[in-house]
């Protein structure tokens, strides 16, 4: 199984290039095809993979572990923030020495990743944080999740539904009381296109698999090929989100329809290509599992980070290749990766493991 997930670390890679054509799409208008770009409009679907890759990998790594102590439970929080902040909370620190900071509950927010939870906010700072803190929801509620799962797959979506009906509430609330002027959990929209809690089955569905892949017997699927099937549905139903564009400038996922395909639909046919990775010996699993691939992988968080923001504005000149610095920007992910995130990580865990 190990081996298996080895194309999965690639795979992270194929979700934050599919990111970069997504932000940089504006800048090939005006000699790409309007198909290509209709689609590129929709290539934000890599943060989607994001989200059912990471929602398999902790339901397969912790499964309900984290809920049999207070203390293991701590542990496995920071383990996960671990993960998240210290490159973050690194590339914001020095843009605003580079920038200035801004005023004191603005840094606040960016600073604990709160402002995810605010359509003023939540695109301040690194711009393409908002989705950590969705991951960060995610990890909070992880545990909690998989307890219901194991009970009934009912009683964990009953549970989630609650959930996104009480942060509505608590928006809509806010914003009869004093009009919810920084828009904490508001509108509608926003809640189910920029928070976890809008956006749980992308999660849900990767710890499904997790389940799936723990628990299932082997069976002889030679009549079809799930990394195929899984593959081409993906693309068609990113192709479907296209068509509700008004045009190149809009998105499909700003109408409902395609918000629905993509937050209920996607995840699952993402599923079947993951499942197929993982089952199957194929060229794109061997493709995925290279050294090369492997080691985007492992770079894909900062790759992510920088790719807009500020260190891609301060680099925004220097373009030898013209390709809006996307192998430059690859060989400082690999580089903060290597000096920087993994040596952070795996000192700060080791020191975790034995607390």
């Amino acid at each position: 199984m190990k081996e298996r997930f080895k194309a999965l670390t690639g795979l992270r890679a194929v979700a934050a290039i599919m990111v970069f054509l997504y932000h940089n799409r504006k800048y090939w208008r005006g000699w790409l095809p309007g198909f290509i770009i209709q689609n590129l409009n929709e290539f934000h679907t890599g943060v989607t993979l994001f989200f059912v890759l990471s929602g398999f990998l902790i339901a397969y790594t912790y499964q309900d572990a984290p809920f049999q102590s207070t203390k293991a439970y701590a542990k496995y929080l920071m383990v996960r923030l671990l993960r998240i902040f210290p490159v973050y909370l690194i590339i914001l620190t020095i843009s605003y020495c580079n920038n200035g900071f801004p005023v004191t509950s603005l840094a606040i927010y960016n600073y604990t990743l709160l402002k995810g939870f605010s359509d003023r906010f939540n695109l301040e700072g690194l711009p393409q944080s908002w989705s950590l803190t969705v991951e960060l929801s995610f990890y909070l509620f992880a545990p909690l999740i998989y307890v219901y799962l194991k009970r009934s797959y009912l009683r964990a979506i009953g549970f989630l539904i609650a959930l996104v009906g009480m942060v509505l509430l608590i928006g809509y609330g806010w914003h009869s009381y004093n009009g919810n002027p920084n828009r904490w959990l508001y509108n509608w929209l926003f809640v189910f296109d920029s928070t976890f809690f809008g956006r749980f089955f992308e999660f849900l569905i990767g710890m499904l698999l997790a389940q799936q892949m723990r628990t299932r017997k082997e069976v002889n699927f030679s009549f079809i090929s799930f990394t195929l099937l899984g593959g081409v549905l993906s693309v068609g139903v990113i192709y479907c989100i296209s068509l509700f564009e008004v045009n190149v400038y809009d998105q499909g996922t700003q109408h409902i329809a395609g918000l629905l395909l993509r937050n209920l639909v996607l995840p699952f046919f993402f599923c079947i290509f993951i499942f197929g990775l993982m089952v199957e010996k194929t060229w794109v699993g061997t493709v995925l599992s290279t050294k090369v691939a492997l080691l985007l992988g492992d770079a894909s968080y900062i790759f992510y980070l920088v790719h807009i923001g500020y260190v891609n504005r301060k680099i925004y000149n220097f373009q030898p290749l013209h390709d809006r610095n996307f192998v430059f920007l690859w060989l400082i992910s690999i580089a903060g990766f290597l000096l920087i995130e993994k040596p952070i990580y795996n000192f700060c865990k080791q020191k975790i493991r034995n607390w």
